[in-house]
């Protein structure tokens, strides 16, 4: 069943480029089908779990699962910094190269820059400060917010633990709006966009990508929130909070290589 609403949303992603009328409305009812379909999976999950059915087998697929969702996500990054690390380390130079003097004699190998054939606007590169610098200390800190939480767990302390996670979800949120500020200021005043050459695209694939999951990070501790608000979870027996913590310090860690990589270098 999310097999076939994920097939119904990529068809109608692919219609919808296409300018076909119908695929808006096709494509809500992909998204509509697929997270149904999700609320009453997860739901028999949580209900089999709090009902006492999962043994230590069941516990560890889970974990393994977890962790190689997490290995894929590593690798989805990794192609992204590849192809930065392409254009800036093999491509920009030979573009520059004597060779390439001839079909661009006036192009300059630096990083980073609007491509060698003038078809992109002038832009200004988006830089460490103040909004990436922020929003590095908004995540470090969400990470030591749902620390205290998960010892807070640990130790049976509830309330302390909802508290810590419900500081953590905020953290995360106020992530995504300084993100949208960033992207409002790159737009309008630096004239920095999607289409602003390799830069550009690397650029909006790599931090977007990481707000969206900051998003579904954010998404996966309200539920946990909620969860422990209802009384699930003991404290020898949270992976449902451990999963998604581990996910959102894979986040964390994530966005140190952008910051650097992206903003600084």
């Amino acid at each position: 069943m999310a097999s076939a609403g994920l097939l119904v949303i990529v068809a109608s992603a692919a219609a919808w480029i296409n300018g076909l009328p119908w695929a808006h409305w096709t494509l809500a009812l992909g998204l509509l089908w697929l997270l149904t379909v999700l609320r009453g999976w997860f739901g028999d999950a949580i209900g089999e779990s709090e009902g006492g059915r999962y043994g230590r087998n069941i516990d560890r697929s889970y974990r393994w699962s977890m962790s190689w969702f997490i290995f894929s996500e590593i690798m989805f990054f990794g192609a992204f910094f590849g192809a930065l690390f392409y254009a800036r380390t093999l491509a920009t130079p030979e573009l520059g190269s004597l060779d390439s003097k001839l079909l661009w004699p006036g192009f300059t190998a630096t990083w980073p820059n609007a491509g060698p054939a003038g078809l992109v606007e002038t832009f200004k590169p988006m830089g460490p400060w103040p909004i990436p610098t922020l929003n590095t200390a908004v995540l470090l800190t969400s990470g030591v917010t749902l620390t205290i939480a998960h010892h807070a767990l640990r130790a049976a302390h509830r309330a302390r633990a909802a508290f810590w996670l419900f500081l953590t979800i905020a953290l995360g949120f106020i992530f995504l709006g300084f993100q949208s500020f960033e992207y409002f200021h790159a737009y309008q005043e630096l004239n920095l966009k999607l289409t602003s050459g390799m830069y550009g695209s690397t650029f909006f694939l790599l931090t977007g990508f990481h707000g969206f999951h900051v998003m579904m990070g954010a998404t996966m501790l309200s539920v946990i929130l909620i969860r422990i608000l209802k009384g699930h979870f003991t404290p020898e027996h949270h992976f449902g909070f451990e999963g998604a913590a581990w996910y959102w310090h894979f986040v964390d860690v994530v966005w140190l290589g952008l910051y650097v990589v992206v903003y600084w270098l």
